[in-house]
Protein backbone atom coordinates (compact mmCIF):
# COMPACT_ATOMS: atom_id res chain seq x y z
CA UNK A 1 0.00 0.00 0.00
CA UNK A 2 1.23 3.49 -0.89
CA UNK A 3 0.13 7.01 0.04
CA UNK A 4 -0.77 9.56 -2.63
CA UNK A 5 -1.42 13.28 -2.17
CA UNK A 6 -2.93 14.80 -5.32
CA UNK A 7 -2.98 18.61 -5.60
CA UNK A 8 -5.28 20.27 -8.10
CA UNK A 9 -4.57 23.28 -10.27
CA UNK A 10 -6.09 26.74 -10.56
CA UNK A 11 -9.89 27.14 -10.42
CA UNK A 12 -10.39 23.48 -9.49
CA UNK A 13 -10.81 21.56 -6.25
CA UNK A 14 -10.25 18.09 -4.90
CA UNK A 15 -13.30 17.03 -6.92
CA UNK A 16 -11.26 16.87 -10.14
CA UNK A 17 -9.36 13.79 -8.88
CA UNK A 18 -12.54 11.78 -8.25
CA UNK A 19 -11.97 9.17 -10.97
CA UNK A 20 -8.27 8.66 -10.30
CA UNK A 21 -8.78 8.50 -6.52
CA UNK A 22 -11.47 5.83 -6.96
CA UNK A 23 -9.19 3.65 -9.08
CA UNK A 24 -6.30 4.02 -6.64
CA UNK A 25 -8.40 3.24 -3.59
CA UNK A 26 -9.80 0.18 -5.31
CA UNK A 27 -6.18 -0.92 -5.78
CA UNK A 28 -5.68 -0.62 -2.02
CA UNK A 29 -3.85 2.70 -1.70
CA UNK A 30 -4.42 5.71 0.54
CA UNK A 31 -5.34 8.82 -1.45
CA UNK A 32 -5.71 12.41 -0.25
CA UNK A 33 -7.09 15.11 -2.54
CA UNK A 34 -6.97 18.36 -0.55
CA UNK A 35 -8.87 21.39 -1.82
CA UNK A 36 -6.84 24.59 -1.61
CA UNK A 37 -8.26 27.52 0.35
CA UNK A 38 -10.74 29.63 -1.60
CA UNK A 39 -11.53 26.96 -4.18
CA UNK A 40 -13.97 24.10 -4.67
CA UNK A 41 -15.97 23.33 -1.54
CA UNK A 42 -13.77 25.87 0.27
CA UNK A 43 -14.67 28.71 -2.10
CA UNK A 44 -16.70 30.32 0.68
CA UNK A 45 -13.35 31.05 2.37
CA UNK A 46 -12.19 33.26 -0.49
CA UNK A 47 -10.11 36.26 0.50
CA UNK A 48 -7.91 38.67 -1.40
CA UNK A 49 -5.17 37.73 1.08
CA UNK A 50 -4.94 34.10 -0.07
CA UNK A 51 -1.54 33.60 -1.64
CA UNK A 52 0.81 30.82 -2.69
CA UNK A 53 2.05 30.39 0.87
CA UNK A 54 -1.55 29.75 1.98
CA UNK A 55 -1.87 26.91 -0.51
CA UNK A 56 1.50 25.42 0.39
CA UNK A 57 0.45 25.45 4.05
CA UNK A 58 -2.85 23.75 3.12
CA UNK A 59 -0.99 20.71 1.84
CA UNK A 60 1.66 20.71 4.56
CA UNK A 61 -1.18 20.68 7.11
CA UNK A 62 -2.68 17.55 5.52
CA UNK A 63 0.71 15.84 5.71
CA UNK A 64 1.14 16.87 9.34
CA UNK A 65 -2.34 16.12 10.67
CA UNK A 66 -2.78 12.88 8.77
CA UNK A 67 0.78 11.91 9.84
CA UNK A 68 1.77 11.00 6.29
CA UNK A 69 5.16 9.85 5.07
CA UNK A 70 6.69 8.12 2.03
CA UNK A 71 4.26 10.11 -0.12
CA UNK A 72 3.81 10.20 -3.88
CA UNK A 73 3.03 13.91 -4.22
CA UNK A 74 1.43 15.02 -7.50
CA UNK A 75 0.60 18.56 -8.59
CA UNK A 76 -1.40 19.55 -11.66
CA UNK A 77 -0.81 22.84 -13.53
CA UNK A 78 -0.65 25.64 -10.90
CA UNK A 79 -0.40 22.80 -8.38
CA UNK A 80 3.22 22.42 -9.51
CA UNK A 81 3.97 25.66 -7.70
CA UNK A 82 2.34 24.27 -4.56
CA UNK A 83 4.00 20.85 -4.54
CA UNK A 84 7.42 22.40 -5.17
CA UNK A 85 6.95 24.55 -2.07
CA UNK A 86 5.70 21.59 -0.06
CA UNK A 87 8.65 19.44 -1.10
CA UNK A 88 11.07 22.24 -0.25
CA UNK A 89 9.66 22.30 3.30
CA UNK A 90 9.35 18.54 3.84
CA UNK A 91 11.47 16.53 1.37
CA UNK A 92 11.91 13.74 3.92
CA UNK A 93 8.17 12.99 3.71
CA UNK A 94 8.11 12.46 -0.04
CA UNK A 95 8.95 9.35 -2.04
CA UNK A 96 8.19 10.74 -5.49
CA UNK A 97 7.31 14.15 -6.90
CA UNK A 98 5.01 14.12 -9.93
CA UNK A 99 4.35 17.18 -12.08
CA UNK A 100 1.18 16.70 -14.12
CA UNK A 101 1.37 19.16 -17.02
CA UNK A 102 2.47 21.51 -14.26
CA UNK A 103 4.68 24.49 -13.63
CA UNK A 104 8.15 23.81 -12.19
CA UNK A 105 9.32 27.12 -10.72
CA UNK A 106 12.77 28.36 -9.88
CA UNK A 107 13.38 30.31 -6.69
CA UNK A 108 11.86 33.79 -6.96
CA UNK A 109 9.45 33.01 -9.80
CA UNK A 110 5.72 33.39 -9.54
CA UNK A 111 3.02 31.65 -11.55
CA UNK A 112 2.84 34.45 -14.11
CA UNK A 113 6.59 34.24 -14.68
CA UNK A 114 6.28 30.54 -15.48
CA UNK A 115 3.50 30.90 -18.04
CA UNK A 116 3.79 31.84 -21.71
CA UNK A 117 3.58 35.64 -22.02
CA UNK A 118 0.18 35.58 -23.73
CA UNK A 119 -1.36 33.35 -21.06
CA UNK A 120 0.08 35.50 -18.25
CA UNK A 121 -1.23 38.66 -19.89
CA UNK A 122 -4.67 37.11 -20.24
CA UNK A 123 -4.77 36.28 -16.53
CA UNK A 124 -3.79 39.82 -15.60
CA UNK A 125 -6.36 41.35 -17.93
CA UNK A 126 -9.11 38.98 -16.77
CA UNK A 127 -8.63 39.47 -13.05
CA UNK A 128 -10.99 41.66 -11.04
CA UNK A 129 -11.43 42.30 -7.34
CA UNK A 130 -8.64 39.88 -6.46
CA UNK A 131 -10.14 37.04 -8.48
CA UNK A 132 -9.05 35.38 -11.70
CA UNK A 133 -12.07 34.05 -13.54
CA UNK A 134 -11.85 30.49 -14.88
CA UNK A 135 -11.64 29.89 -18.59
CA UNK A 136 -14.12 27.50 -20.23
CA UNK A 137 -13.31 23.81 -20.12
CA UNK A 138 -13.19 23.75 -23.90
CA UNK A 139 -10.18 26.10 -23.78
CA UNK A 140 -8.29 23.40 -21.85
CA UNK A 141 -9.26 20.74 -24.41
CA UNK A 142 -11.42 18.85 -21.92
CA UNK A 143 -13.34 16.09 -23.68
CA UNK A 144 -16.80 17.18 -24.82
CA UNK A 145 -18.72 14.89 -22.45
CA UNK A 146 -17.17 16.47 -19.34
CA UNK A 147 -17.05 20.15 -20.28
CA UNK A 148 -20.36 21.10 -18.66
CA UNK A 149 -19.35 19.34 -15.42
CA UNK A 150 -15.98 21.12 -15.30
CA UNK A 151 -17.56 24.50 -16.07
CA UNK A 152 -20.04 23.99 -13.21
CA UNK A 153 -17.30 23.10 -10.72
CA UNK A 154 -14.53 25.58 -11.57
CA UNK A 155 -14.56 28.84 -9.60
CA UNK A 156 -12.61 32.10 -9.57
CA UNK A 157 -9.05 31.74 -8.27
CA UNK A 158 -7.32 34.03 -5.74
CA UNK A 159 -5.13 36.18 -7.99
CA UNK A 160 -2.59 36.97 -5.30
CA UNK A 161 -1.47 33.33 -5.38
CA UNK A 162 -0.40 33.88 -9.00
CA UNK A 163 1.57 37.00 -8.10
CA UNK A 164 3.50 35.82 -5.05
CA UNK A 165 7.02 34.56 -5.85
CA UNK A 166 7.98 31.19 -4.46
CA UNK A 167 10.91 31.10 -2.05
CA UNK A 168 12.99 27.94 -2.25
CA UNK A 169 16.12 26.82 -0.45
CA UNK A 170 16.59 23.92 -2.88
CA UNK A 171 15.58 21.09 -0.55
CA UNK A 172 12.83 19.98 -2.96
CA UNK A 173 15.62 18.63 -5.18
CA UNK A 174 16.46 16.15 -2.42
CA UNK A 175 13.43 14.16 -3.59
CA UNK A 176 15.27 11.62 -5.72
CA UNK A 177 12.32 10.49 -7.84
CA UNK A 178 10.85 13.21 -10.03
CA UNK A 179 8.44 12.63 -12.91
CA UNK A 180 7.10 15.04 -15.51
CA UNK A 181 3.86 14.14 -17.32
CA UNK A 182 3.20 16.28 -20.40
CA UNK A 183 -0.26 16.54 -21.99
CA UNK A 184 0.37 16.91 -25.73
CA UNK A 185 -3.20 17.71 -26.74
CA UNK A 186 -3.47 21.25 -25.40
CA UNK A 187 -2.34 24.63 -26.67
CA UNK A 188 -0.58 26.73 -25.25
CA UNK A 189 1.12 23.61 -23.92
CA UNK A 190 2.60 25.08 -20.75
CA UNK A 191 4.26 21.76 -19.96
CA UNK A 192 6.34 21.42 -23.10
CA UNK A 193 9.53 23.24 -21.95
CA UNK A 194 9.51 21.38 -18.63
CA UNK A 195 8.96 18.05 -20.39
CA UNK A 196 11.82 18.71 -22.80
CA UNK A 197 14.13 19.69 -19.95
CA UNK A 198 13.14 16.63 -17.91
CA UNK A 199 13.78 14.40 -20.93
CA UNK A 200 17.46 15.35 -20.82
CA UNK A 201 18.07 15.16 -17.08
CA UNK A 202 18.94 11.94 -15.28
CA UNK A 203 17.08 13.02 -12.13
CA UNK A 204 13.78 13.02 -14.01
CA UNK A 205 11.49 10.57 -15.80
CA UNK A 206 9.54 12.20 -18.62
CA UNK A 207 6.19 10.82 -19.86
CA UNK A 208 3.76 12.21 -22.43
CA UNK A 209 0.04 11.53 -22.79
CA UNK A 210 -2.14 12.37 -25.78
CA UNK A 211 -4.94 14.38 -24.21
CA UNK A 212 -5.94 17.83 -23.02
CA UNK A 213 -4.71 19.66 -19.95
CA UNK A 214 -7.09 17.99 -17.48
CA UNK A 215 -5.43 14.58 -17.69
CA UNK A 216 -7.10 13.30 -14.51
CA UNK A 217 -10.50 13.82 -16.16
CA UNK A 218 -9.73 12.82 -19.74
CA UNK A 219 -7.47 9.80 -19.09
CA UNK A 220 -7.92 8.63 -15.48
CA UNK A 221 -6.91 5.03 -16.17
CA UNK A 222 -3.68 6.02 -17.92
CA UNK A 223 -2.81 8.55 -15.23
CA UNK A 224 -3.47 5.96 -12.52
CA UNK A 225 -1.10 3.58 -14.29
CA UNK A 226 1.61 6.27 -14.39
CA UNK A 227 1.18 7.12 -10.72
CA UNK A 228 1.11 3.50 -9.57
CA UNK A 229 4.45 2.97 -11.30
CA UNK A 230 5.88 5.02 -8.41
CA UNK A 231 4.77 2.42 -5.84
Amino acid sequence: MATFVLVHGAWQGGWCWRRVAKLMREAGHDVFTPTLTGLGERSHLFSKDIDLDTHIKDVLAVIEWEELSDIVLCGHSYGGMVVTGVADHAPEKIRSLVYLDALVPDDGQNTLDCLPAEAASGLRDGSMDGRAAPGPAEAFSVNADDRAWVDRRNVAHPFRSFEQPIRLVGDWEKVARRIYVYATGWTPGIGRPYFEKASHETEWRAVSVECGHYVMIDMPEELTRILLAEV
